[in-house]
């Protein structure tokens, strides 16, 4: 039986705990999940399970792993399917992951995530448009590369968990990509996992208030899923 155990927030709101989360169903590394909503103020709560008092957190018996990169790694080192076999496809992969941890500000920035609704943004800035293009031109390089059906090969690796956020963004917005791009989407929204975590989002009773005035600020509400 497993020692893990993932530390996560709303799966309606957290990008960032999405990423080990899905990773780990769809491998199927046995884990225990705790999740802690978000409020007004995490640090107090967070702090009691993670040392920077953030999300996603693993805890492997006494040791505590933070951040999503970090907890893959980790992962990697037991779990040899976290990456790509082929040296090309894993250098591949791991580039496009660091590329995802540290950019696309501008999608993060005005696609908040909100998996249970359906936006139309005010305005796409030019910023947003350029990590539009680059996440299309980088999608589409690994799948013709690596042939598909994911990201960099034939199964679910760790570049496919770190965009995982993203596919709900696009969903979300309706964001304007190529239908290379968009048939990826709907492969990795229909997996099980995808579909578990989003079914339960829409279930949450939670409506956090920041979160939700950060969407509204950047699009139009079209409709909301959410029970």
């Amino acid at each position: 039986m497993s020692n893990y155990t993932l530390f996560i927030a709303n799966k309606n709101y957290s990008s960032w705990s999405l990423r080990p989360w899905i990773l780990m169903a769809e491998l199927g590394i046995d884990f225990k999940e705790v999740l802690s909503p978000f409020e007004i103020s995490n640090h107090a709560n967070f702090k009691q399970f993670s040392p920077n008092a953030k999300v996603p957190c693993l805890h492997d018996g006494d040791l505590r792993i933070w951040d999503s990169l970090a907890i893959i790694e980790y992962l990697a080192e037991t779990n040899p399917k976290v990456w790509p076999e082929n040296t090309q496809a894993r250098a591949w992969a791991r580039s496009a992951s660091a590329e995802m941890h540290s950019g696309f500000n501008a999608l993060r920035n005005q696609c908040s995530m909100n998996c249970g609704l359906r936006l139309k943004l005010h305005h796409l800035s030019e910023n947003l448009l350029a990590d539009l293009q680059r996440i299309d031109e980088l999608w589409t390089d690994g799948l013709s590369r690596f042939g598909g059906p994911y990201l960099a090969g034939n199964h679910f690796t760790a570049v496919d968990a770190f965009y995982a956020p993203v596919v709900f963004r696009i969903q979300s917005y309706n964001l304007p990509l190529s239908a290379t791009v968009l048939d990826y989407c709907n492969r990795i929204i229909g997996l099980n996992s995808m579909q578990q975590w989003y079914q339960a989002a829409l279930l949450e009773p939670w409506r956090e208030v920041s979160h939700e005035q950060e969407v509204l600020s950047q699009a139009e509400l079209l409709f909301d899923y959410r029970s």
